[in-house]
């Protein structure tokens, strides 16, 4: 039986808890992680440039797939780019061929085939482009002017695409430099994430365990209080640090996640 189905059959797990592979639907909705997707929601409904940050782990990513499985399929050609530093040609030929196109081999005609091909999918599919750009805070500064620019090709007042730049805060530092001020002004939406409360970690907490089946208490307040300090509040170190507790849990053969298992899951995360 491998560790996994161990754990499950050990806590009476009907699925693992605090897992990557949780669907949107299924994820506990605290405060940042509502509020980033309501964001999200309105940049995309707006048509607008938007700028979602936070730290490593906040939970960017996760908001970007729960606004995203909100989206009518039929209505809206999402184009996710995971890894920005493809170069602005690599992002040009990602859109061309999202859109169904073959790529122009020289740069300039690829740029203007690609804001032809944006505003093509809306006016002639009726279907809005949601470009997402994962990792942003990795763009250089010409590569964020050359996305100011895709959104100047229309004369038009409203935007044939919405545009999500998804990245560390020092985006967000970045785009108030003055080389950069024509690109800011350009932001419709920007919303940073934060670490979750004391208050939010337990019931993200509470609220995974319970996906998971287990609706009783199976952390202490203690445990829960030391991976809160821990973590930071932050979805993704919960995550990790909740697993590695059971894990110990498990090992010791007790019922009850406590402070001890909790505390050898901070100490093995910082070695």
């Amino acid at each position: 039986m491998s560790s996994v189905a161990s754990l499950q059959s050990y806590f009476g797990f009907t699925r693992t808890p605090f897992g990557r592979d949780i669907p949107p639907a299924a994820l506990h909705p605290h405060p940042g992680h509502r509020e980033a997707v309501a964001r999200i929601g309105w940049c995309i409904d707006q048509r607008q440039m938007g700028v979602i940050t936070g730290e490593v782990g906040a939970g960017k990513t996760v908001a970007v797939r729960a606004a995203l499985a909100q989206l009518e399929p039929s209505r809206h050609q999402v184009i996710y780019i995971a890894d920005p530093t493809i170069t602005m040609r690599g992002i040009h030929t990602t859109i061309v061929t999202a859109l169904g196109a073959a790529p122009a081999f020289y740069s300039g005609v690829l740029a203007s085939q690609s804001a032809s091909l944006l505003a093509g999918e809306l006016d002639e599919r009726s279907r809005l482009p949601v470009i997402v750009l994962d990792e942003a805070h990795l763009l250089g500064n010409q590569d964020l002017e050359a996305l100011r620019m895709l959104t100047n090709t229309s004369l038009d007042t409203v935007s044939h695409f919405a545009l999500l730049l998804i990245g560390q805060p020092t985006l967000r530092r970045r785009l108030k430099l003055a080389v950069l001020a024509a690109l800011d002004q350009r932001i419709g939406t920007r919303y940073a994430i934060n670490g979750m409360g004391p208050a939010d970690t337990t019931d993200y907490i509470k609220g995974h365990l319970a996906y998971a089946g287990r609706s009783d208490p199976l952390f202490s307040d203690d445990a829960i209080t030391a991976i809160h300090h821990a973590s930071r509040g932050y979805p993704r170190a919960v995550n990790n640090l909740a697993i590695s507790a059971l894990l110990a849990t498990y090992s010791a053969k007790k019922n009850i996640v406590d402070q001890s298992a909790a505390q050898s899951a901070i100490t093995e995360s910082t070695e």
